[in-house]
């Protein structure tokens, strides 16, 4: 593990990554300005982006920082039957099955109150639950990923994941929730 904890050496480290997440975030706002119309003919679908983006980066921010700290505790070991990492791949997934119903009706009841309501609460509710769901589960795979990864490349998980899995999950909440509207309006 690199101890190294210079401005140079953060630098190095960081700078190529971050540089990444910023073209990752690009494509995060392409996608997003595809369905601009569609969003804005239906508000509580507006209300959901930040809120489905948000709370998807949340959640594998948490995610990377238990199994970050179990790296360090030498408690990680990234074999599939490593009842520390799937556990906490668990929490996170039954944490977003109980999160994101809220979401949904929350940005359903919020466009209610301004009458801003063109769709049912139950089609609110079942792009909420699939985009979110769907999210939470690539969330896990992303944190799991750059976890494995930052050891690989002997970068402090602690450094390097949050970033990773926060950007992506943005491009990752704005695709996913846009093919839930697909599907379900």
């Amino acid at each position: 593990m690199a101890t190294d904890w210079t401005v140079r050496a953060i630098t190095r480290a960081m700078l190529p990554i971050l540089l990444l997440l910023t073209l990752v975030e690009l494509g995060s706002g392409l996608v997003l300005g595809s369905f601009e119309d569609t969003l804005l003919r239906y508000p509580s679908l507006l209300v959901l982006v930040p809120v489905t983006i948000g709370t998807a980066g949340n959640l594998g921010s948490v995610l990377a920082a238990r199994l970050s700290t179990a790296f360090h505790l030498g408690t990680l070991s990234f074999a599939p039957d490593d009842e520390t990492l799937a556990g906490n791949a668990l929490a996170t997934v039954a944490l977003a099955a109980t999160v994101f119903p809220v979401v949904g009706l929350g940005a359903w009841s919020l466009s209610a109150l301004t009458g801003a309501t063109a769709l049912s609460p139950w089609t609110v509710l079942a792009v909420s639950l699939t985009s979110g769901l769907s999210l939470a589960v690539l969330a896990v795979l992303v944190t799991v990923v750059a976890t494995y990864a930052a050891y690989r490349l002997e970068l402090d998980p602690d450094d390097v994941v949050i970033p990773v899995v926060t950007n992506t999950c943005d491009v990752l909440g704005v695709v996913l929730l846009y093919l839930a509207v697909l599907v379900f309006v």
